[in-house]
């Protein structure tokens, strides 16, 4: 499917004048494409907000009409960056991975604080975002208490797990400096 997706941007990327009724096909062909398919149909990511970059920062062509075009596609590729991450976090492994990636790029953490993280969230919800602590009312990856403080960050924080990781990182930023002081709280008082 890859390679696909890459001939399929290649030849995109060859054609001079676009349709408007082509490029909404062909998005439209990459979000179905980017959906995961279930027992139920199509799932979709269950984000319902998502923060696009402005348009006039991105460097387009010097036609009007083909630097709005080449905006909206640039936007709708990073829709469906963020819709893949958030997909991929729904997983142990995955969610690993997407914390990694926003430590090391928002936060500038690097392995050794995220080996505390990964021993702190491990034994908070084993990298669930769908733990929930039915004594606390704690929830989510961070297991955040109560959880509706995970709303700073956006309103579906009970099904997507990449808010839950921000919403996490945040928290040990703010009240810890680093995932490895957090660690060491949580070592000393079974809580952080």
């Amino acid at each position: 499917m890859k390679s696909s997706s890459l001939r399929l941007l290649a030849t995109l990327k060859t054609l001079k004048k676009g349709n408007p009724a082509l490029w909404v096909t062909i998005a439209s062909l990459l979000f179905l494409a980017s959906a995961q398919p279930s027992a139920n149909g199509l799932d979709f990511p269950m984000t319902t907000s998502l923060t696009l970059p402005n348009s006039k920062n991105l460097t387009v062509a010097s036609n009007p009409s083909a630097a709005s075009l080449s905006a909206q596609i640039a936007e709708m590729a990073l829709v469906a960056t963020l819709s893949r991450q958030v997909e991929v976090a729904r997983t142990t492994n995955g969610a690993k991975r997407v914390a990694r990636l926003i430590m090391a790029e928002e936060y500038g953490w690097g392995d050794y604080q995220f080996e505390c993280l990964n021993s702190l969230w491990t034994r908070e919800s084993h990298w669930n975002y769908k733990a929930h602590n039915y004594s606390s009312g704690a929830h989510g990856i961070p297991q955040a208490l109560p959880a509706v403080k995970m709303e700073i960050i956006s309103s579906d924080w009970r099904t997507n797990p990449v808010t839950q990781i921000r919403w996490g990182l945040r928290y040990i930023d703010i009240r810890y400096i680093s995932p490895c002081k957090a660690w060491s709280k949580f070592k000393q008082s079974n809580y952080y």
